[in-house]
């Protein structure tokens, strides 16, 4: 196989970055993928490579949109509109039921909730309809009591989050994100894509796991009624697979914030390099007290949805506890498959990575792990 061509540019230091997306796409033949990084608030990393991506094509970012809505949460405390530990029920009283009345707002986005999804599941058209969802689960009794456990509310957080925003600002996730980051800061990130851009849209393709990575999934399998498998929509008819998701025109359109943003790898390193640092002119989206807040570790260690050991911070992914390279109150979230995006104030870093065809997880994992320690070995370098 030829040696894959990574396009575009990097800063000098940074060189090892580009060497590490080459090593990662001569692995997989045909990959497409972007990747940008920004420094001290400039643009040092911005490469892609593959047959069909272009510096401009958007990408499903899937969960990295968890990312994108929490950030406009984190603006809203820091506005003093919201109150970390205020009671749920306070701003949404129709939740204050089955056991959820003290739930407070830094539990909900810390995964405790336990509305990991509904007793019968959701259509993908109801799915994307975050207020459906919302009035759906206001009532639900939770699969396990609130704040005692955590689990990934896969599909469903920024539903839940959503509707705490809606009941106070009046606004939606989308309109907030749009108006307050998105455009302010030249921002290509889409929670709800127009149809004019379609054009720029790359479908996104199923992973293509190996026989030891298929006998590994299966031996890791639960059932569509169990905890994961209600939170990842499994149980309902008609479902489709999670990597489909961006490719139906009712999710891109509606943009459902825990999963249906639409982006570019620079839309997102520039989103995290605009949250805690000055970019273009425009001071920072979040002081240092409301960074290092919402960074702080919330839940870590058995997740009752992925069976695994994770850790979330207050809406976001405690992303160095995944790759211990970063510093300390780094945040931010993958997607599902490989798609990566965070904030590293102690390294003064910002990072985006999205790809076309997603990897199966433990390969998605070493891949940005490579980029990362390239980056992190640039800027220690410098």
């Amino acid at each position: 196989m030829s040696q894959p061509i990574v396009d575009g540019t990097v800063a000098s230091g940074f060189e090892p970055v580009r060497q590490a997306l080459r090593m990662i796409a001569s692995a997989e033949e045909g990959l497409d993928a972007q990747l940008a990084i920004y420094h001290r608030g400039q643009q040092v990393v911005d490469l892609w490579t593959g047959p069909s991506v272009t510096p401009d094509t958007l990408l499903g970012v899937y969960s990295v949109s968890k990312g994108a809505a929490h950030l406009v949460a984190a603006l809203l405390v820091q506005d003093g509109v919201l109150d970390l530990d205020e009671r749920v029920s306070h701003y949404w009283p129709e939740f204050g039921v089955e056991g959820k009345a003290d739930l407070t707002l830094r539990e909900l986005l810390a995964h405790r909730s336990g509305l990991v999804g509904s007793y019968r599941g959701f259509t993908v058209d109801e799915l994307s309809d975050e207020r459906y969802v919302a009035e759906q689960l206001a009532t639900q009794r939770p699969y396990w009591r609130p704040g005692a456990a955590f689990g990934y509310h896969a599909l469903l957080i920024a539903a839940l989050s959503g509707e705490v925003i809606r009941r106070v600002t009046g606004r939606t996730v989308q309109e907030l994100f749009a108006e307050r980051i998105a455009r302010p800061y030249g921002i290509d990130f889409h929670l709800g894509l127009p149809e004019a851009l379609d054009e720029r849209f790359l479908p996104s393709q199923p992973p293509r796991p190996t026989p030891e990575q298929l006998a590994a999934l299966a031996a890791a399998a639960t059932g569509p009624d169990s905890i994961p498998g209600i939170a990842f929509n499994r149980h309902a008819p008609g479902n489709p697979d999670v990597w489909e998701l961006p490719n139906l025109p009712v999710v891109r359109r509606k943009g459902p914030a825990s999963f249906g943003g639409v982006a570019s790898a620079r839309a997102l390193a520039k989103m995290y390099a605009a949250a805690i640092g000055p970019i273009d002119g425009n001071g920072p989206l979040l002081s240092p007290e409301t960074a290092r807040t919402f960074a702080q570790v919330q839940s870590i260690g058995y997740d009752l949805v992925t069976r695994g050991h994770l850790a979330f911070a207050v809406g976001f992914h405690a992303t160095a506890e995944y790759y211990p390279l970063l510093g300390e109150g780094t945040f931010g979230h993958s997607g599902v498959g490989g798609q990566q995006a965070f904030a590293d104030p102690r390294h003064e870093l910002s990072f985006g990575y999205v790809r076309r065809r997603l990897a199966v997880q433990s390969a998605a994992v070493e891949d940005v792990g490579r980029l990362i320690a390239a980056a992190v070995e640039a800027i220690r370098g410098m």
